[in-house]
């Protein structure tokens, strides 16, 4: 990753937050003030607070659907 090459040749999807992290631990004299764009390069990568949120939505979105009930609607494809 941090070549800025993706897997097709061009720059990578995170290369730029990747730069502003590096940049950032090169000019700092503690690394604890990069944390904020360790946190943003990570979440680029991986998309954990993205999914997570993305879950708590469908989450809710089902809640509001179905009630506070735990029972999920029958499907009514006609198979058994």
């Amino acid at each position: 990753m941090a070549s800025g090459f993706g897997i097709t040749g061009k720059k990578g999807r995170c290369y730029d937050v990747w730069m502003d992290f590096s940049d950032c631990m090169s000019h700092c004299s503690m690394p604890a003030e990069c944390t904020s764009k360790r946190d943003d390069y990570f979440e680029c990568l991986h998309h954990r607070k993205e999914y997570s949120r993305m879950n708590a939505i469908n989450k809710e979105k089902e809640r509001q659907a179905f009630g506070d009930k735990n029972e999920k609607p029958h499907d009514s494809s006609g198979h058994h």
